[in-house]
């Protein structure tokens, strides 16, 4: 069996070499040919004995995904659709910013979360991908743009696991792609830089802080269980409290000293008044120095005609942020990229071959309008 050699991290593929007879210093060798400089033919390999490339082309490859289509938005994102096989497509995003440069990774083949204001989940899931598939997104969208733009130096600097799926639910994968990330002798970032975000998986939180924590963001979107069920269907299995105790545990080895919060602001549904003082209330019942710092970033929803929602007026998510910021609660409001290209959050959808029949769900779910949003909502005693 041909093995793909953007499957492994750097001890695996130490593993693979020493089974081929060679020494560590000859994987730490081909694994930077591979992610610093970019490079799938092993004959290009010069410094390589040749009778390992031999070796090599006798039973490896380095096998990228095939990019489908590439769109350029106005602002400078660029979205990539890479096929994954049998009808599956993916989608990654790179966001250039004055400070930093971002590639927005997919690490499912759709999503099986079901969230309500999704289009991703909307289509419904079909598969994992491989860790050569994670990382091929990465790959490809650092040596494309250093050739586009004549560079040499590393041009993404940080990556969200932010893509298609959920990154928790794909663990085995995504544990050996983000150690590639991070390796020196990869790409060289920053566990501050490299962020998974998680509708809340609490046992693969536990699991991703003792073996390879990153900076953490947690989709929370409501304040309190009985809209969460509806909105993040997964919080019936890990409900509000138990997520928050997770957040604090990971706080205990994160890179970074807090937790982002993120929060899409749906018109009438999570972003009134009273539920901007149910998410106070929240965060002051876990606040430090027993419980999580946080920051919460507000994310205008990018409406799709499935989801029969709406997104909140721009004066109501600064209406929402300035009661949080009042609080003292860090509150960001994310402003939306690529659009225009369908690269906004929430909005990437690829292509997916459901196996999980989300279309007849969704379509259950639009029949069921969400409880207006003053029915969940219970009194607040003010903070004083």
């Amino acid at each position: 069996m041909t093995a793909n050699l953007l499957d492994y991290d750097l001890e695996g593929l130490v593993s693979l070499c020493e089974g081929l007879g060679e020494k560590r210093f000859r994987a730490v060798q081909l694994f930077r040919w591979i992610h610093q400089r970019g490079v799938s033919d092993f004959s290009l390999m010069t410094d390589l004995a040749k009778s390992l490339r031999q070796k090599l082309q006798a039973s490896a490859v380095v096998q990228p995904l095939t990019v489908i289509s590439e769109h350029l938005s106005a602002d400078g994102t660029v979205k990539w659709l890479f096929d994954v096989g049998d009808g599956n497509a993916v989608e990654a995003v790179f966001i250039p910013e004055d400070d930093r440069a971002t590639l927005c990774v997919s690490s499912q083949a759709g999503c099986a979360i079901g969230c309500r204001f999704c289009s991703t989940g909307h289509q419904g899931f079909s598969r994992n991908l491989k860790t050569g598939e994670i990382i091929s997104q990465l790959w490809h969208a650092e040596h494309q743009l250093r050739h586009r733009l004549k560079q040499s130096d590393r041009i993404i600097t940080n990556v969200v696991m932010m893509g298609m799926g959920e990154p928790l639910q794909n663990y085995d994968a995504l544990l050996p792609a983000l150690r590639v990330m991070l390796d020196d002798h990869g790409y060289g970032l920053s566990r501050r830089r490299v962020t998974v975000s998680t509708s809340g998986v609490v046992p693969m939180m536990d699991r991703l802080a003792a073996d390879c924590p990153v900076a953490l963001a947690v989709s929370l979107h409501a304040p309190i269980d009985s809209l969460r069920d509806q909105l993040v269907p997964i919080n019936r299995k890990y409900p509000i409290a138990e997520l928050m105790s997770a957040c604090r545990r990971y706080l205990e080895s994160a890179p970074r000293d807090f937790i982002t919060f993120e929060y899409c602001m749906l018109e009438g549904v999570n972003d009134q008044a009273e539920h901007a003082k149910q998410l106070i209330a929240l965060l002051a019942e876990y606040a430090p120095p027993t419980g999580v710092w946080c920051k919460v970033n507000l994310i205008p929803f990018n409406p799709f005609p499935e989801s029969g929602l709406r997104r909140s007026t721009s004066a109501q998510v600064t209406a929402f942020a300035k009661l949080l910021n009042a609080a003292g609660i860090v509150t960001t409001i994310r402003k939306t990229r690529g659009d225009d290209i369908d690269a906004a959050c929430g909005q990437l959808a690829g292509e997916v071959k459901d196996r999980t029949h989300a279309q007849r769900r969704m379509q259950q779910l639009r029949t069921v309008a969400i409880h207006p949003a003053r029915a969940l909502i219970k009194p607040v005693k003010e903070q004083v």
